[in-house]
């Protein structure tokens, strides 16, 4: 069968790790134990040798997929000429921060309506599918091995028989009938090798605990307002992607889903940017959730003041991950789109932006927490300092060029971010540190970057320093207190990064014509960039245009309500990792500030229509 479209795929996860299931019901990517793992199953980057475990209705069935409300179980509806039934699939939770606990996918059928008969088929590929997985019947299921991983269980509710597989090793197979209100489960286990009955796994009972759980989650929330579902399915799926062991958050739980079909910029996000975890961070505390932000800022300022001589963008979520990148060439990629990569080479790239990111994300931590430990001081006065030091020296950006370095604006803008963020913290809550250097790089970064960061000729701030080439990261400059909100540089800037990069409310980083970022082809527009550009808008004043934006970007949404990390504009179809952190933090950012909005000023229902 074709390839599944990246946004007809759900998420399921245990905060240690995820797993993506098609609306055809496959499990068609799982990592155990946690996200940056080799895979168990990894169709969805080879779907003839990568590995799956399908569950579905025999025959031709209409297929819907749905969440159970508010809770991260995944309801696949199965209905055919003779009868329903409903899979549900979760992952059980490990306790807190035990990163050997055990780890498992519940599979449970339903029997709604009539009979129907399913069938499934478990076709794990240990360790990316590199060397043979062998599998055999054992009591209570099948167990698969291979000489490089632990061993995945499938505790079975029915018989099993093993046949082989169209890519010449084997499967685990299950023919059985569902009638109305009977059940009938299976659990995907690893590193279990003397198999539990079911009985014993006590499958419903975990259910409802992974519900409750949500629903506690759910609860804490501070928002009950526009778009209320969508609000809290983002805020879910958020939540899956921190690494709960250390309080580390994943960019996305995937690798190498491409940002073009066929094309070469297919990229590993089961690491930690310090960016991207920075403004999650800045929402979980806005929404009403500071325990998983404490978390993070306790993860950041050990990772930090580590190694902040070299000041790393990316790292890893344990310390044993491993960030060198390399590329699996056995795996032909999602629909052919090579290479794919394990790893992240951009972890040791020179990324001057991060300084401010993890200075803002330590500002937002004391203003909503109303404090800040000597550690993380110590930590933003040393984002203070190195940026004081290091800003006029090149980088390669927020975007993380393979190019030449070069003098990128925003990562100018974002050095005095860090350095004016230490100097209000130190003034109004008396924290020590060496304000009157700050304050005169401060100025200093100010003037040459309104000087050589801004084009006449294009009336907009530019990428880099002496060009007129834009960038779409110049969106973000409004929300930074760089300007005052009035001034009509912001304005320009935002027109002009419309007119060169954006196709309505979708917008692309930059030409790539026009930048040298060391890589061939095409890419998406970004959906954190909708976003960006619709806070933009309402930054400008220009409202109804941006809510008119929000609406399109909002039509998009997979149909369970997911974000991947692109969209194309042209075909329409969803690109690069799924789902993805980013996105749905900007979805719940703009979500959040348009309900301010139709509070504070009344909005007519119509207008958002």
């Amino acid at each position: 069968m074709p390839y599944t479209p990246i946004h007809n795929y759900g998420v399921i996860g245990d905060m240690n790790s995820c797993a993506l299931i098609s609306d055809r019901g496959s499990i068609d990517w799982a990592c155990f134990p946690r996200f940056d793992s080799p895979s168990v199953f990894a169709a969805i980057l080879d779907d003839a040798i990568g590995g799956y475990c399908s569950l579905r209705a025999q025959g031709a069935p209409a297929v819907t997929q749905r969440y159970v409300q508010d809770a991260t179980v995944l309801e696949t509806v199965h209905q055919t000429d003779g009868g329903e039934a409903v899979v549900s699939d979760f992952m059980t939770h490990p306790p807190a921060r035990n990163p050997v606990a055990p780890h498992e996918i519940v599979r449970a059928v339903r029997g709604v309506r009539g009979s129907v008969t399913m069938r499934l088929e478990f076709q794990p590929r240990l360790d990316y599918a590199r060397g043979a997985t062998t599998i055999a019947l054992v009591r209570n299921g099948a167990l698969a091995t291979h000489p490089e991983s632990a061993p995945l269980a499938l505790v079975s509710g029915a018989p099993l028989v093993i046949e082989a597989a169209p890519d010449g090793g084997e499967r685990a197979v299950a023919e059985f009938t569902v009638g109305e209100g009977e059940h009938v489960e299976f659990v995907i286990a690893f590193g279990v090798e003397r198999l539990p009955s079911l009985r014993a796994l006590d499958c419903r009972g975990k259910m409802e605990r992974v519900i409750r759980r949500d629903h506690a989650s759910v609860a804490k929330l501070a928002y009950d307002g526009y778009l209320r579902d969508a609000f809290v399915r983002s805020y879910l799926t958020v939540r899956l992607m921190i690494y709960e062991p250390t309080g580390a958050i994943v960019a996305a739980p995937t690798t190498s889903l491409p940002e073009s079909i066929g094309g070469v910029r297919n990229w590993d996000y089961r690491f930690s940017w310090l960016r991207d975890s920075a403004w999650t961070l800045g929402i979980l505390y806005r929404i009403g959730d500071p325990h998983e932000g404490e978390a993070y800022i306790e993860w950041v300022v050990e990772h930090c003041l580590g190694t902040f001589e070299h000041m790393q963008i990316l790292f890893g979520i344990a310390e044993d991950s491993v960030l060198a990148e390399t590329e699996l060439e056995h795996l032909e990629g999602y629909e052919r789109s090579r290479p794919v990569r394990i790893g992240n080479g951009a972890a040791y790239h020179r990324q001057l932006d991060v300084f401010g990111e993890v200075a803002l994300s330590l500002a937002v931590f004391h203003r909503y927490s109303g404090n800040l430990s000597d550690n993380g001081w110590i930590l933003l006065e040393r984002m203070a300092d190195l940026a004081s030091w290091t800003w006029r020296r090149p980088d390669r950006g927020i975007w993380e060029v393979r190019g030449p370095e070069r003098h990128f604006v925003y990562s100018k803008v974002m050095c005095w971010v860090a350095l004016d963020r230490a100097i209000k913290l130190s003034e109004s809550h008396g924290f020590t540190g060496n304000v009157e250097h700050w304050r005169e790089q401060r100025d200093a970064i100010r003037d040459e970057a309104l000087e050589r960061g801004w084009s006449n000729s294009k009336q907009s701030f530019t990428q880099a320093y002496d060009s007129d080439a834009i960038d779409a990261s110049a969106l973000l400059i409004p929300f930074l207190g760089f300007l005052p909100a009035d001034d009509p540089r912001l304005r320009s800037t935002v027109r002009r990064v419309q007119q060169e990069l954006a196709d309505g409310p979708f917008v692309r980083r930059y030409r790539v014509d026009e930048t040298d970022d060391g890589l061939e082809g095409e890419e998406g527009a970004f959906y954190i960039l909708s976003f960006w550009l619709i806070g933009a808008l309402l930054v400008i004043g220009e409202t109804e245009e941006a809510l008119a934006h929000f609406e399109k970007v909002y039509e998009t949404a997979s149909p369970l309500g997911l974000f991947a990390e692109m969209h194309d504009p042209v075909s329409g179809r969803a690109l690069g990792n799924f789902p993805q952190a980013f996105s749905h933090i900007g979805f719940v950012h703009t979500v959040r500030n348009i309900n301010e909005l139709l509070r504070r000023h009344e909005y007519e229902e119509e207008l958002l229509a």
